[in-house]
């Protein structure tokens, strides 16, 4: 039991009147043709760190369809937390389409819904493991089994990042659909 229990300042809780990951992100699409489908999904981040379960979650009924999220920021949390074996690790790295595979397969398994999606890369401002700031990789497993798409974003670590987002969001619904 908390020994004190203080009141926020009113000036750190100035409260932002939308969401600014849903104004950026169709994520609205999304949870529409996962709750039509009647499937739920789950995700594993790394370059994101969480935005894309954030996007999904700022979208009123996303609690019928965002079963949870990893986030694997570490490359030993990949392997912990989302089931990427040591050896895909060590062989190709953490930014690779085996890892993103691998990442969305274990959001998939670990949290118990029909579509996973892992999402790995280089946000910058320097390359990584050879590959070029702007290197993603989107992987989306599900009921029909799983796809790796590599995205090549430009722009500053905020802009790939949500560019990720939108490509991730985009594409599942795309892929829920049937597309």
């Amino acid at each position: 039991m908390p020994s004190e229990v203080r009141a926020v300042p009113s000036e750190l809780a100035t409260v932002v009147s939308a969401d600014p990951l849903t104004s950026q992100v169709p994520a609205a699409e999304l949870v529409r043709a996962l709750v039509e489908a009647g499937q739920t999904v789950a995700t594993a981040e790394s370059l994101t760190a969480g935005l894309l379960s954030a996007a999904i979650a700022g979208i009123p009924g996303a609690s019928a369809v965002l079963r949870g999220g990893l986030i694997v920021y570490a490359t030993d949390l990949k392997q912990t937390l989302a089931g990427v074996s040591a050896n895909t690790l060590a062989t190709d790295g953490p930014v690779a389409a085996s890892t993103a595979e691998q990442l969305a397969a274990g959001a998939r398994e670990r949290c118990g819904a029909d579509w996973g999606i892992g999402l790995t890369g280089v946000a910058g401002p320097e390359k990584q493991d050879g590959h070029p700031v702007g290197t993603v990789f989107l992987g989306m497993s599900g009921p029909q089994g799983t796809e790796v798409i590599r995205l090549q974003l430009s722009g500053d670590r905020w802009t790939i990042r949500v560019g990720a987002v939108r490509a991730a969001v985009t594409e599942l619904a795309r892929s829920v659909r049937g597309g």
